[in-house]
């Protein structure tokens, strides 16, 4: 019986111990359906690491943007792990805001992940950030509408077709809409779909002496045409809409095409969660004049904060959610169609992921998007759906609440481009450009 007790009292000892020492760490990410299943299956972390406890802070994208940024750049060190992308990790690794992820364990394979990727999550040779899921965009549009109406998607579209398909496909009184594209403000929302539109149409954001050039007949081209287009086939309340709420228009039924996210695709082949599982076609992103810039490049990866508090038990977790055997465990869970896509080479070797109907299409979009040479014209900088300097997270946002106010009827495209040119010009004058 004492031999019983102390055996009890022992074991009463070493859980205290590990809850004593147990580590929180707070991750800041975005409220994607990949993150939440990572969440979901974040206790088999813990379990193997019962001295990490994970506390979540799931919020919009334009939340996690604002409050990240404001973390890292004030060093207060609310969050240990942080949701970034192509655009924020070198800009923060520059100002010393990150650390670098030096320690990854062998069987990482970081040469497995895609080089495109790599390359943008790095700064002066190091590697900054470890990517869960990457992505480019395309058209996704239902084949069965397309079929009843005797219509065909050609190989590679362009905005002209998209037009007359979408007049073909929109149905109010049934309540489908042609078409749905990004319309809530912000640089990482409607001006991602929309920086894709001015490339191709022939725009930039600046010439190559960082003079803005948003007053041009290729922005005005491009706005029109995209406002027309929504107004005449779009839902209702588009200003409203972000890339969550466009995935349930089109999971729902509601709309027949949708030009966005390439990750999108397995979430509009669950049928758990989609009326139109099995009734997708993909297509490369439509062009206009040029085919540079006509689709994104875009990773959503783990850094952590140079002031966070449990950087290594941070580390520990970011390595393992987005490791081989994090991916495995996914397909275990919810199939292979489902996990997170576009990081990783193996993945697109495995037979079992190949019969996702998106895989290639996600494949050759990533793998042809160049954002060393996003415009028909020279520019002095890199990126495609953004510009890769700190001011764009300000001046893009702006001109994103602009473009949105056009499409709500507030003003015409004359006048937000106007209104917008002298942001910019604003904005890149005080930060001293060119520099």
């Amino acid at each position: 019986m004492k031999r019983l007790a102390s055996s009890l009292l022992a074991v009463v000892f070493t859980c205290v111990s590990v809850l004593a020492q147990q580590k929180t760490v707070t991750i800041a990410t975005v409220n994607n359906p990949d993150m939440i299943e990572l969440k979901k299956l974040s206790p088999k972390f813990e379990e193997k690491n019962p001295d990490i406890k994970l506390n979540w802070v799931i919020v919009e994208e334009n939340v996690l943007r604002q409050r990240v940024t404001t973390d890292v750049s004030t060093g207060s060190g609310q969050f240990d792990i942080v949701f970034i992308g192509l655009y924020e990790t070198p800009i923060f690794a520059k100002r010393g805001w990150l650390r670098p992820m030096g320690n990854l364990p062998a069987d990482f394979d970081l040469e497995d992940v895609f080089k495109s990727l790599r390359d943008g999550l790095s700064y002066d040779g190091k590697l900054y950030a470890l990517p869960f899921y990457g992505e480019s965009s395309m058209l996704m549009y239902r084949k069965d509408l397309l079929e009843e109406k005797g219509l065909k998607m050609p190989e590679q579209p362009k905005y002209e077709d998209i037009k007359k398909i979408a007049d073909a496909l929109t149905d109010k009184s049934k309540g489908v809409y042609g078409i749905t594209l990004r319309g809530k403000p912000g640089w990482g929302e409607n001006m991602a779909f929309l920086g894709t539109l001015i490339n191709t149409s022939g725009g930039t954001w600046f010439d190559m002496k960082w003079n803005p050039t948003l007053d041009t007949p290729e922005w005005k081209k491009a706005i029109t045409f995209y406002v027309d287009l929504m107004k005449a086939d779009g839902p209702p309340g588009a200003s409203a809409n972000g890339f969550n709420e466009n995935l349930t228009l089109m999971t729902s039924g509601k709309a027949a095409m949708w030009i966005d996210a390439t990750v999108a695709g397995s979430m509009l082949e669950n049928p758990k969660e989609s009326q139109v599982a099995g009734k997708m076609g993909y297509a490369p992103s439509p062009i206009e004049a040029t085919p540079n810039g006509s689709h994104w490049l875009w990773s959503w990866a783990f850094a952590i904060p140079k002031a966070a508090k449990q950087a290594e038990a941070a580390e520990k977790f970011a390595v393992w959610a987005t490791s081989k055997d994090y991916i495995k465990l996914v397909a275990e869970d919810v199939g292979w169609s489902r996990v997170p896509p576009g990081t990783r080479k193996s993945t697109y070797d495995n037979p079992e992921y190949q019969k996702s109907p998106f895989a290639a299409a996600t494949l050759q979009a990533m793998q042809s998007a160049d954002p060393t040479n996003p415009a028909i014209k020279p520019v002095p900088y890199t990126g495609i759906q953004f510009v890769g300097i700190p001011e764009f997270q300000s001046f893009g946002t702006v001109v994103g609440q602009n473009i949105s106010g056009a499409l709500a009827g507030k003003a015409s495209v004359d006048q937000v481009l106007k209104e917008s040119q002298a942001a910019v010009g604003r904005a890149v004058k005080q930060a001293g450009y060119p520099k």
